[in-house]
């Protein structure tokens, strides 16, 4: 802003000398001076070193309108001063006045020269960060009262609520705990996976305990400048020390605190001086100021040893996915402001949405109250949650142009898939059947009902979810004696079961109760760290890919029993799927004469034909 104002007080400066100090009276030419002296119309003048103005007699003006007073440029003229006294014009000389005109020709510019680099100056050293302040902390400051969030406002994870309630009792009553000899704990570590509750259970301890809140993410440590991130390590923690008790919340610590490794071709030194900063600082911090050190990932597995030990990160608190009583808990909380049908069964929703999140959660019920909003509703009702989580868990519904036959392998398809699933022992019971695509390249899904929460797979549920997986695939084989693409996913995914069935849970009598993975896969994030072959036999491997094949082959095999048993019923249920698109389960169990059996423990959600990519 003050570059703006500079301009606009040059701008005005500018307008005071046009109207104020510039030329009084019209401008005439010199010539047209001297012929109105010759001719008497000059009543006075003042003469000036560049300048003669003077004043004209009533005749001279011309027109009414004119003004009396002029103008003119002098020029070397010896000879005025003797015509001003023939034409008997009243003249007089003119005194400037030098020094004010000086003065501000130097010290106008300067003073905007000043200007412009008070204005630079405080951009490159501000608060938001800028070349002047590398080393500031960018953590950002919530007051006492700023915060708002309470425990009542977390759910769903009544374990770690509990566990952190304690640390608010130390922030509280420091002495309580202080007088009998001990130490507040200096450090809390939440782990979990996204979306659980990690940051907001971290405020609300701010909140309940009523201190300062500093929030940063562990990547704001780290710059491409060298020592950046150390300084910015001090600056926090003297910025505590001065707001003490407070709480320090470091979200992703992973980005800061991943394990200091030796590789040959060398290391990020930048990264590893900062995390040996907040290693030190963390060591001489003392406790009895009532700082506590807060921090969150979801890949507790990368962080370097040393943050993890006693004396840093002294507790470590699992913020995991909440079980179904959870989740109708945090729907209770999201629902609030919103305008819910009276018809809306929350226990129900909870139940359909294992495996769902805190945040998940949440965009669930903002999902359905913007689809009822598009729906000209004026609450949201049981169908809305409905087609939100088929939203959330299929995709975006997708109307596509398909020929008869394609149409009616999907419907064949996603009914093996279904059959397979009522028929076989100890899996969930199939809610919906549908042909409307959704989604990235989902052509078709059979959508499963959770009942119950189920931590534990047995090797009998485990071979009857890869004969669900293998059904949509078997039926296309029964009806039309071949197969099509459609099945990739479904073969992928009984790939990875029948692949973990042996390698990493011991269910194969050929190789015994021995995990031959060795890959470690993230705690909370599913995805799999790549690690070199070469920790066992190539015998072993080719046993390995034997009893994977042997896994597959029997679930096919009891698929294609299933089907061919009940052949009549897999005609039914197709063309009845052909006819309507979307099924509900109640009545593919009542053409099937079975009813739900006790559910088992398959990965909820839905098993969908996906179009090749």
């Amino acid at each position: 802003m003050s570059l703006w104002y500079a301009l606009g007080f040059l701008l005005l400066l500018g307008l005071v000398q046009m109207y104020y100090l510039g030329p009084v009276g019209r401008p005439l030419p010199y010539s047209e001076f001297k012929t109105l002296l010759r001719d008497g119309r000059v009543a006075e003048v003042v003469v000036g070193e560049q300048t003669i103005r003077g004043t004209l007699k009533d005749a001279a003006t011309g027109s009414q309108g004119q003004s009396k007073q002029f103008t003119t440029h002098r020029i070397e003229d010896p000879k005025l001063v003797e015509e001003l006294e023939s034409r008997q014009v009243k003249y007089s000389g003119e005194m400037v006045n030098r020094w004010l005109p000086e003065l501000l020709g130097w010290l106008l510019p300067l003073a905007f020269f000043v200007a412009i680099w008070g204005f630079f100056f405080r951009r490159m050293g501000g608060a938001e960060g800028g070349v002047m302040s590398f080393a500031r902390s960018r953590a950002k400051v919530f007051a006492d009262d700023e915060v708002k969030v309470r425990f009542a406002d977390v759910a769903g994870v009544d374990e770690a609520r509990e566990e952190l309630k304690e640390i608010v009792e130390f922030l509280k009553h420091p002495k309580k705990y202080t007088n009998l000899g001990g130490k507040i704990p200096k450090g809390v570590l939440l782990v979990g996976p996204p979306g659980t509750g990690k940051t907001l259970l971290a405020r609300a301890v701010a909140g309940e305990a009523h201190v300062p809140f500093f929030s940063l993410s562990g990547s704001e440590f780290v710059e491409m400048f060298v020592g950046v991130g150390a300084a910015r390590i001090r600056d926090l923690f003297q910025q505590a020390e001065a707001k003490a008790p407070c709480i320090v919340f470091i979200d992703e610590l992973d980005a800061l605190g991943k394990a200091r490794v030796q590789s040959p071709v060398g290391s990020h030194e930048e990264r590893e001086q900062t995390l040996n900063q907040l290693l030190a600082e963390m060591d001489g911090f003392d406790s009895r100021k009532g700082v506590i050190i807060m921090g969150a990932t979801n890949r507790p597995e990368v962080l370097d040893p040393a943050l993890l030990r006693p004396g840093r990160f002294d507790r470590q608190v699992l913020v995991d996915k909440p079980d179904v009583k959870g989740r109708e808990d945090i729907l209770n909380i999201h629902i609030k402001g919103v305008k819910v049908s009276a018809a809306v069964d929350l226990k129900l929703i909870a139940a359909r949405t294992a495996g769902f999140a805190g945040a998940d959660l949440a965009n669930l019920v903002n999902e359905a109250a913007l689809l009822a909003a598009r729906n000209d509703k004026t609450d949201v009702g049981p169908e809305d949650f409905e087609a939100a989580i088929e939203r959330l868990v299929a995709g975006l519904e997708k109307k596509r142009v398909m020929s008869p036959k394609e149409r009616e392998t999907i419907a064949y398809h996603e009914t093996g898939h279904a059959m397979v699933a009522s028929l076989v022992e100890g899996q969930y019971p199939v809610h919906k059947i549908s042909l409307v695509g959704r989604g990235f390249g989902v052509l078709g899904y059979t959508l499963h009902l959770p009942t119950e929460e189920r931590y534990l797979s047995t090797r009998k549920q485990l071979m009857g979810e890869l004969a669900v997986l293998l059904g949509g695939r078997t039926s296309e084989e029964i009806v039309f004696g071949e197969v099509t693409t459609g099945a990739q996913n479904d073969l992928l995914r009984a790939t990875d079961i029948a692949r973990a069935m042996v390698t990493e849970y011991g269910m194969s009598d050929a190789l015994g109760a021995i995990n031959y993975d060795g890959n470690k896969r993230a705690r909370f994030l599913d995805v799999p760290i790549p690690q070199e072959r070469g920790l066992y036999a190539e015998e072993t491997a080719q046993t390995i890919d034997s009893e994977i094949r042997r896994f597959i082959a029997e679930a096919h095999a009891k698929a294609r029993q299933l089907l061919v048993d009940h052949r009549t019923q897999l005609d039914t249920i197709a063309q009845r799927l052909l006819a309507v698109e979307v099924m509900d389960g109640e009545e593919l169990r009542q053409i099937l004469g079975v009813r739900p059996g006790d559910p088992a423990n398959p990965p909820p959600g839905l098993t969908a034909e996906v179009a090749p990519g």
